[in-house]
């Protein structure tokens, strides 16, 4: 038996000293200076480790950036001085969707490789817009067999890339006509997508495919990018040729490769054509926009002969329209190509990699229950290296003096940070896939029944009450 898939994982320090989200309220004009004071006797030490920084002693609030909110503090202090308290500049970092608890735990994640604990537990909304509308089927929890990532049973996450014939065709005398699939089998549902805003770093496509190396999955980067990169990280690069001009001088790119991509357009599928030309065992899919038409737009180059499509949506995992406003979330938009290729009986031969808002290992299942094979993580790599998502904006080489300096991290540190996060998230991952009984991510895909939509249990609960207080006004 082969052995089982495992990612691993190795502390490594951040390496800048980042914001927390508890700050420490201390009173202590009425401190009797207790010889067992609690500050001393703190589980995580917080306070000694905190006293390099926090230096004024006559302040009455402090910022304990490595406080874990277990509160044994508040509780254990004789005279009731001491309270916690949010920290105003972590509720400043991020936006309305890259919220700062999200940067948070994407920190922690990226440090270690563990799954977040917070020691005072959950305390914010239990359904809200986007993926938070989706609440995941819970209910083999209770069963001793599943037990997860304490290996009692093992649980697949691999996932494959390629077009798949529906059916398989014999002659007479038992001879197969129908041509062997070429198939990428990946260990992890998610790939290392392009960064979601341009990051002037010739360090970070190498650490890219560095870690997509160590997790056995793949890197999409331009194919430019791929050509100074080591022999033995190519089979592990999905190089992205823009035009007919990249084909030459990325030949021995593009036969190391595996799979690559091209941008939709016109002249993909000629494109596609000229890149299998080269090799012809290379999968070819096709980087699109994700959009109101993108369920036709694959049907119709699913037509021209290819089966594996990237769909991209925007920062906040939304559909991005003509007019530059934001559409539908991508589980929507995501159902409704699902649907619509299911609908054409086409859906087992196509490979969706949807990527854009994918923030948390929970979005990773809930985006592959509404119908992806896999995901393509962005923006939680850069989350991974200290990036704060900046609400205003600034692009990351405008020289305005990025907090974070992405870009200016060496490969090995950006590597291991990388790998460190897709640890977590995949100890997650098998966590609620044995929650929910399956045995195999490949079976997750488009199992709606394995999920709760809060839009659906509001219609079916709520859905008559508009039309009797319609007929009541007429009356």
């Amino acid at each position: 038996m082969p052995d089982r898939y495992h990612i691993h994982t190795a502390f490594i320090a951040p390496r800048f000293r980042r914001l927390g989200k508890f700050g420490n309220v201390d009173w202590r004009e009425d401190c009797s200076r207790c010889s067992n004071c609690v500050k001393l006797r703190c589980l995580y030490d917080v306070y000694r480790h905190e006293a390099a920084y926090n230096r004024d002693p006559l302040t009455a609030v402090e910022t304990l950036d490595e406080c874990k909110a277990c509160l044994s503090c508040v509780q254990g202090c004789t005279k009731g001085l001491l309270s916690v308290s949010v920290n105003p500049g972590f509720l400043e970092m991020g936006d309305e969707y890259w919220k700062p608890d999200i940067l948070l735990s994407t920190w922690n994640q990226s440090d270690a490789g563990r799954i977040p604990v917070s020691g005072a537990g959950y305390r914010g909304r239990f359904h809200g817009p986007g993926f938070d509308s989706i609440w995941t089927d819970m209910s083999e929890i209770v069963r001793p067999t599943r037990d997860g990532i304490h290996g009692r049973e093992y649980i697949s996450t691999s996932v494959d890339i390629g077009p798949k014939p529906m059916r398989l065709r014999f002659t007479a005398d038992g001879q197969m006509l129908t041509p062997p699939s070429h198939l990428i089998e990946l260990q992890l549902p998610a790939i290392l997508d392009l960064p979601g805003w341009p990051v002037e770093s010739k360090h970070l496509a190498a650490a890219r495919a560095a870690a997509a190396q160590a997790l056995h999955t793949l890197a999409v980067m331009p194919a430019r990018d791929a050509i100074g990169l080591p022999v033995e990280h190519l089979p592990f690069v999905v190089p992205l040729v823009a035009s007919q001009d990249e084909i030459e001088p990325c030949q021995a790119v593009l036969k190391a490769a595996r799979l690559a991509q091209v941008n939709d357009g016109a002249d993909a599928a000629e494109l596609a054509g000229q890149i299998t030309a080269v090799n012809p065992g290379l999968i070819v899919s096709v980087r699109m926009t994700l959009g109101p038409a993108s369920a036709d737009r694959i049907l119709e180059l699913v037509r021209a002969g290819l089966k594996v499509f990237h769909l991209c949506a925007d920062l906040h995992g939304r559909e991005r329209l003509s007019d530059g406003r934001p559409g539908r979330h991508i589980k929507d938009a995501l159902r409704e190509v699902h649907g619509r290729l299911v609908k054409e009986r086409l859906r087992d031969e196509v490979t969706l990699i949807v990527g854009g808002g994918i923030a948390l290992a929970e979005h990773m299942a809930k985006a592959i229950i509404c119908g992806a094979d896999l995901v393509a993580l962005d923006t939680p790599l850069l989350v991974a290296l200290g990036c704060r998502v900046c609400r205003d904006g600034r692009p990351c080489d405008s020289g305005d003096g990025c907090p974070a300096e992405i870009g200016a991290e060496d490969s090995a540190y950006a590597t291991q940070r990388m790998v460190n996060l897709m640890g977590a998230w995949h100890s997650q991952l098998i966590e609620v896939l044995g929650a929910m009984g399956i045995r195999e991510v490949r079976r997750l895909r488009g199992e709606v029944g394995r999920a709760i939509f809060m839009e659906d249990i509001e219609k079916e609960a709520f859905g008559d009450m508009a039309r009797v207080s319609r007929q009541q006004v007429r009356v």
